[in-house]
């Protein structure tokens, strides 16, 4: 045991304080608080969570799922977090910004040497170290969601456009040329920054850090009064200021009128980071001495560039450039396309490495330049402020240059570190079991079906995703290879998804970029590194690349009018497809049109007609009127559909809940119920335990109706009325009605009661629904048979198959054998079934849909009972179709109401009574009659089943 030990942050916000080991305590690292203490890091590592004791009144926190978080009550910047799965232990402490994995090792080590009297564990737990992702030489995490949207500022979208349009023509002309604009942001949240002087600044009379400054905001008013903990807080100075109510989107916080450490502070003098500008937080913003107190921080400093967000379908690469989108909006007439050239840079000698593709299937081309002699410090600030507009973190000048062109010009490029590179480069397929540590710090075991870019030393790159950490740039960087290449769309899109990796370079590979910007790609990014990191380039080695061969589509104009009803003029067609990129060649009705090569979508005259329409201009469709249908009452829906419709009615009335299951579901499950083929099999399954097109509905309820035992629903009845496959072949697939019960949830109610408690549900309850869904559907189940058994997951002796004639079936039901509940991981009374709605045979037509005259008997009904004794093998549904069978036009009715067996009866026999119900229709019926009807049906029912009347 260690001595108790108290510590805490000079601001007074928060105070620790622990008595037994693991402990460790050091700095409040939030807000001003930060700036009060000066800690090159926050630590706050080993402490038992049920040991610490807060004494800060202003401390927040709340629970999220296994993990406790607080806030600092100051600022509202996260403070620590507390692991639940791990014994409670506290294990580190965060500033505004989560703190990556690759820097905790790091501050274990600075505890372990300021704070010796610590009781520490020698390494950190291994979750530490990887839970979270370091910021990639990219600028970004590698997402884990598909971003389907792309990002520019206004400013950014007039380098390409030259236009007097407004922002708010701008976005409407975005969306109707089929560029959905999905959010605009116009900086108004930083609206409230004003630039402001610093007047005086005196130190805070009860912390040694703290300053309490008064500040002109420049609005005429007298000036405030703000507590700071900036170091470099002075008078003279001018900044940024924020005021009571403003929101601080870097720190989560709307300001208010506060006290720190007894003393009055009236708003905030901001730092970058707090404004989300950059990582920069070891002081508040310093600006000019000539900047203009009191106006607007956001437009001196030129942050109020709009941003616009557009919504991507995938087959439009080219719009996931701003260069494409500008293109766009200039062929729509609303202004002149401009920046588009890229002129070539002339080389020193050449490439010192070389490229070799062995695989070209998956890498048509590869373009190299070597740029020796660099400088990779920050970027410029016009640039760092275009990406973090976009949501990219500025990393250093070199990796800046290839996220910008990414999305200027929709060229993803990589850069190496030359130095870190041993030998040439080879393209290949990555050797099975290959591994690469990436520049998310992540290592990724590789396929044969992946394509990397490799060097005398192995993998450096998983090709058109992500490079890899050993390569990579840094501010040590002096030689930098700048690579361009081609990658397979299909090979591209299947790596990432295996490795679970969605990078920018992907979104954009996988769709298919520009191949004749390949090498224009690598010299705007040579002009970019010799503007802002100097250097000497050689001449660009390019590999593979053969050159593009162009679609020609032969387009006849009258196709327009054809498929769209609008007559667009040939000239005005012709004239969107050039100012498109398009090159339509010929005079006549039907020209010939080249497709640019940065529009890989275009596949035929249909995709010509959807580009001549969007800049045409889809809002000059005219509405046109539905085409009635001949008569009033005539059909609509087909056959199945109203099938459907009517077996989830007739299943909902009978008390059970409509669900909608995966139709993909695990092999094994697949397999206990008939399938598991491999033409079932999916190529691409969405997880594991989902690889399967189901061959029933069954699996997926009953594993329902376990998940709603599991939470306490034991008594639950569930149907789903929707397709199963039998083969990967149109007609096998099946639409089916498929039902469960569990535990007591029968038709008449579940559960306990005072009447008597309701039983199990059994292979009844699964028959009874079987014939409502059938009856629903319009099955004559009066000419129905019921077989015993059924498929082998029911119970073999408590299931049945519903037939209509010898080979036509209709439904299968029953309880389920145990070994399959076992297979599905569910127990208990489960029974269920499953009839085929399409294999019910159609009505015959009829020649009127008028409903046929009601006639009724004016004679009374009269009820006989009759009781046969049977062979015990004999079923009772054969004995009621005989009977019936024996005057089909006086028996209306047949029903079984009593079964016996006994000694009395014989050896393997049994009774069966029926009650038969007999409807007079042209006479009242004598008893002569009656005799010579029951005869009829005793001798009916001895020939079909071999019974005698009881005596």
């Amino acid at each position: 045991m260690t001595a108790p030990h108290t510590g805490g942050c000079r601001c007074g916000a928060v105070r620790f304080e622990a008595s037994a080991e693991p402990h460790h305590i050091s700095y409040c690292h939030c807000g001003d608080c930060r700036r009060a203490t000066g800690a090159p890091v926050s630590a706050f590592v080993g402490f038992m969570a049920d040991q610490v004791a807060l004494e800060g009144k202003s401390l927040k926190s709340y629970r999220n799922g296994p993990v406790e978080r607080s806030f600092c009550g100051i600022c509202g910047s996260p403070i620590a977090y507390v692991d639940k799965r791990l014994d409670n232990r506290i294990y580190f402490m965060l500033g505004a910004m989560d703190m990556p994995a690759y820097f905790k090792p790091t501050l274990h080590a600075y505890v372990r040497e300021q704070l010796p009297f610590l009781h520490m564990p020698d390494d950190l737990p291994r979750h530490l170290k990887t839970s979270v992702p370091r910021p990639n030489q990219q600028g970004r995490r590698a997402r884990t969601k598909r971003n389907r949207t792309m990002k520019f500022t206004l400013s950014w979208l007039k380098d390409h456009l030259e236009t007097d349009a407004s922002l708010a023509e701008i976005v409407e002309r975005l969306t109707a040329i089929g560029l959905e604009v999905e959010h605009v942001d116009d900086k108004a949240g930083l609206k409230p920054f004003v630039i402001a002087k610093v007047l005086t600044a005196v130190q805070h009379p009860d912390a040694d850090r703290l300053r309490v400054l008064t500040v002109d905001t420049g609005d005429g008013k007298p000036p405030v009064q703000v507590v700071c903990g900036a170091p470099n807080a002075r008078a003279g100075m001018i900044g940024a200021f924020a005021a009571p109510g403003t929101y601080i989107p870097g720190i989560d916080v709307t300001l208010s009128v506060g006290k720190i450490r007894g003393v009055e502070s009236h708003g905030m003098m901001c730092s970058e980071r707090e404004l989300e500008l950059s990582d920069e937080h070891s002081g508040i913003i310093d600006l000019p001495e000539d900047a203009p107190v009191g106006t607007s921080f956001a437009a001196y400093a030129h942050l109020d560039d709009p941003v616009i967000e557009i919504n991507l379908t995938p087959n439009r690469p080219d719009a996931t450039s701003v260069y494409g989108i500008a293109r766009d909006l200039a062929a729509s007439g609303l202004g002149r396309l401009t920046g588009g050239a890229v002129m070539p840079h002339a080389g020193q000698g050449l490439c010192p490495v070389k490229v070799t593709i062995e695989a070209p299937e998956l890498c048509p081309g590869f373009a190299l330049r070597l740029v020796k002699g660099v400088k990779n410090g920050p970027s410029p600030k016009w640039l760092q402020q275009r990406l973090i507009a976009i949501g990219l973190r500025p990393i250093s000048a070199l990796v800046d240059i290839t996220n910008y062109v990414t999305f200027d010009r929709g060229r993803p490029l990589h850069v190496f570190d030359a130095k870190k590179v041993a030998g040439n480069l080879v393209v290949r397929r990555a050797r099975d079991g290959e591994r690469v540590l990436a520049l998310d710090g992540r290592e990724y075991t590789l396929t044969p079906e992946m394509c990397v870019i490799a060097d005398d030393n192995g993998v450096e790159s998983i090709a058109g995703i992500m490079g890899g950490e050993h390569s990579g740039c840094d501010e040590n960087t002096t030689d930098v290879l700048i690579e361009s290449a081609l990658w397979d769309p299909i090979t591209t899109a299947r790596t990432g998804r295996a490795l679970g990796i969605i990078t920018d370079a992907r979104y954009r590979f996988e769709r298919g970029v520009d191949p004749e910007f390949m090498v224009p790609g690598v010299e705007l990014a040579t002009r970019l590194v010799l503007d802002f990191c100097g250097g000497t380039a050689s001449e660009i080695e390019v590999a593979g690349y053969a050159g593009h061969k162009p679609m020609v589509v032969s387009f006849p104009l009258s196709e327009v009018k054809r498929l769209t009803g609008i007559e667009v003029p040939k000239e005005e067609t012709l004239g969107i497809l050039d100012r498109l990129g398009f090159e339509p060649q010929g005079s006549g009705d039907v020209v010939e049109v080249t497709v640019p090569s940065w529009r890989p979508d275009i596949d035929g005259k249909a995709d010509l007609v959807e580009e001549v329409m969007r800049i045409h201009g889809v809002d000059n469709i005219l509405a046109q009127p539905l085409t009635s249908h001949d008569a009033v009452n005539g059909k609509i829906l087909t056959t199945l559909q109203v099938r459907t419709r009517a077996a989830k009615r007739a299943l909902a009335v009978r008390g059970m809940m409509e669900a909608v299951t995966w139709s993909f579901i695990p092999a094994k499950h697949a397999e206990l119920f008939g399938g598991g083929r491999t033409a079932l099999k999916l190529a691409n399954p969405i997880a594991a335990d989902m690889s399967d097109m189901r061959p029933s509905l069954l699996p997926g309820l009953i594993s329902a109706a376990q998940r709603n035992a599991d939470r306490g629903i034991g008594d639950v009845a569930l149907f789903e009325v929707s397709g199963t496959y039998e083969g990967d072949a149109p007609e096998q697939q099946r639409r089916v009605a498929a039902g469960v019960r569990r535990g007591t949830a029968k038709l008449e109610g579940s559960g306990r009661s005072w009447a008597g408690n309701a039983g199990p549900v059994g292979v009844f309850d699964a028959k009874a629904d079987a014939i409502a869904a059938l009856e629903a559907c319009g099955a004559p189940v009066d000419r129905l048979q019921i077989e015993p058994g059924g498929p082998a997951w029911y119970h073999p002796g408590r299931s049945g198959t519903i037939k209509l004639g010898p080979k036509t079936v209709l439904g299968t039901f029953g309880e389920f054998h145990p070994k399959t509940l076992d297979g599905l991981d569910a127990s208990g009374p489960i029974s269920g079934f499953e009839v085929f709605v399409d294999a019910v045979p159609e009505p015959k037509a009829k020649p009127t849909r008028t409903k046929p005259k009601l006639e009724l008997s004016p004679f009374q009904a009269v009820k006989r009972d009759f009781a046969f004794v049977v062979d015990r093998t004999v079923e009772a549904g054969t004995l009621v179709r005989a009977a019936l069978a024996a005057d089909k036009k006086l028996v209306t009715g047949v029903s079984v109401f009593d079964v016996f067996e006994g000694a009395t009866l014989g050896e393997a026999k049994k009774s069966i009574a029926i009650e038969v119900s007999i409807q007079p229709v042209e006479k009242t019926l004598t008893d002569e009659d009656f005799e010579a009807l029951a005869k009829r049906i005793v001798e009916n029912v001895n020939k079909q089943t071999g019974g005698v009347l009881r005596a």
